[in-house]
């Protein structure tokens, strides 16, 4: 992978001229290091997410949380709700586990090597790398699905990236190549060439690239051919209703299991398959049935088709572990996921304060 070797020089120079600003970010030159908890926050919160998409969640989950000790100390159903839209809320309940190891085994102190920081809970190969070299300048690579974009194309590498051994080829190839002067500058430019230049979707803006004179898969004309990854799996297809439950302006939610899809969240009721019989299973009976519409919410593996029935209960009795809830409950103290968003506005029409 001796185009590799060539990288770093034009890298940097371009990130110096091109880096995004973002506010968990250092400014690029200089050798200045990024807040650990910042970056690790962050990081955690870009992962199966876009940045545009991040940035009003993390600037609110700073100003509600700004330490780690806020974030070990944080009631579970306030961290969701702070979460609520973001999706894949383990991620969450993991930053609040690693808060706790922080506060526990460290003294509030985030661990300054690799290997402590792999040692928290949901952080992984890419996360630990991204803290240890933005944050306290140690030469370890971070790589993502970005990063291994841009070095299959950049050496014309036609192994599969979905491959753990690619992935540790790769990784191999930039430790070796890692700037120990700017360890963090060299991985967040890598991180911009992939999301910015050498793009996942559509052809890649190599006319842009500071690679452009040296990369394989443009003097090859193979842009489009790398990288190389395995298909991924159909997803399954679920047909769900959704019960919007009413009374005296509020509306039913229970949560869900400890375990799985969406686990410990708040949730108006839904069920696979279902129909108007399940509320009289409930114990709730309905003074007025209709039907609210369709909505739709794609998972990694799973994919929901739903369509919400709207009933207004006679009576206020629940089953146990429900809850009623109007507007303001809803807007600062119950996270429901946004997979139900397609039914706010139904929601939004029957309750109240």
């Amino acid at each position: 992978m001796k185009e590799l070797d060539r990288l770093p020089i034009p890298l940097l120079a371009w990130y110096r001229e091109n880096a995004r600003v973002l506010p968990w970010r250092p400014a690029p030159g200089g050798g200045a290091l990024g807040d650990p908890y910042r970056v690790w926050v962050s990081e955690i919160m870009l992962q199966q997410t876009r940045v545009a998409a991040v940035l009003d969640y993390y600037r609110r989950f700073m100003a509600a949380l700004p330490a780690v000790a806020d974030l070990a100390a944080v009631e579970e159903d306030r961290l969701m709700k702070l979460w609520q839209g973001l999706g894949y809320y383990n991620r969450a309940r993991n930053l609040q586990k690693a808060a706790r190891q922080i506060m526990a085994d460290h003294g509030g102190v985030f661990p300054g090597t690799y290997e402590g920081l792999l040692s928290l809970a949901g952080v992984g190969e890419y996360t630990a790398g991204a803290v240890a070299s933005i944050a306290f300048g140690l030469p370890v690579p971070a790589v993502d699905g970005n990063v291994l974009r841009v070095v299959a194309r950049l050496t014309g590498d036609a192994g599969d990236i979905t491959k753990p051994e690619t992935k540790r080829r790769m990784r191999g190839a930039l430790e070796a190549v890692i700037p120990a002067g700017a360890p963090g500058d060299f991985n967040q430019a890598m991180m911009d060439l992939g999301a910015m230049v050498c793009l996942p979707n559509g052809a890649p803006l190599c006319a842009r690239c500071p690679a452009r004179g040296f990369c394989r898969a443009l003097l090859e004309n193979r842009t489009g051919e790398l990288p190389v990854k395995a298909p991924k799996r159909a997803r399954r297809v679920e047909a769900r209703t959704v019960y919007l439950i009413f009374r005296r302006g509020r509306v039913a939610l229970r949560r869900r299991p400890e375990k799985g899809l969406l686990s410990g969240l708040w949730e108006y009721p839904n069920e696979p398959g279902g129909g108007p019989g399940l509320l009289e299973e409930w114990g709730i009976t309905p003074l007025r049935l209709e039907r609210g519409g369709t909505a739709r919410h794609v998972f990694t593996h799973i994919e929901w088709q739903m369509e919400a029935l709207i009933a207004q209960a006679a009576e206020d009795a629940l089953p146990e572990g429900w809850v009623w809830a109007g507007r303001e409950a809803l807007r600062t103290l119950y996270a429901v996921p946004s997979a139900f968003q397609g039914f706010a506005h139904l929601v939004e029409e029957h309750i109240c304060e």
